[in-house]
């Protein structure tokens, strides 16, 4: 693809295509960094609980993209360390929801932390320029998170 004023490299690569690999790439080095004390599919699970609220298990294995008996023993797992509940599903008293817990809730919270603190390490090394950029292109990257949630299913509920 040939490069123009308009089409900016990324890395080597160009325009929004080359921004999304670049994107790609960035999250797969943050995923090595991260404590590996919780499987990807366990965090990820704990993460939605915490975005979207209390989902039947059924709805949590759709969004994770697993199997229903994936989620089940995963939900054990993390009834277990006190990390998510079971209640019962307040429109249909026969169903059950899982719900994190306040200890999940920290527990994620101080995953993101250290996260967090890698990359502000990272982006203090940043020039100005780069960093007023990162900071300008902040709401196109949630918007994009929100993008890519829908399009795994998954509701997302800011306002």
């Amino acid at each position: 693809m040939p490069r123009d004023a308009t089409t900016p490299a990324v890395n080597g690569r160009h325009g929004a295509r080359g921004a999304a690999a670049a994107v790609h790439d960035l999250l797969a080095s943050f995923i090595r960094i991260t404590p590996r004390d919780m499987s990807l599919t366990s965090l990820a699970a704990l993460s939605t609980l915490d975005r979207n609220g209390p989902r039947r298990i059924t709805e949590l294995a759709a969004s994770e993209g697993v199997t229903q008996p994936t989620v089940t023993s995963l939900v054990a797992a993390l009834v277990r360390t006190g990390y998510v509940e079971r209640r019962s599903d307040p429109t249909d008293k026969r169903a059950v929801v899982v719900a994190i817990t306040e200890t999940g809730s920290a527990y994620l919270r101080s995953r993101r932390a250290i996260t967090a603190a890698v990359f502000a390490d990272a982006v203090d090394q940043l020039s100005p320029e780069e960093a007023a950029t990162l900071a300008a292109a902040g709401p196109v990257i949630e918007r994009l998170r929100d993008l890519v949630d829908r399009q795994r299913g998954v509701a997302q509920e800011r306002k």
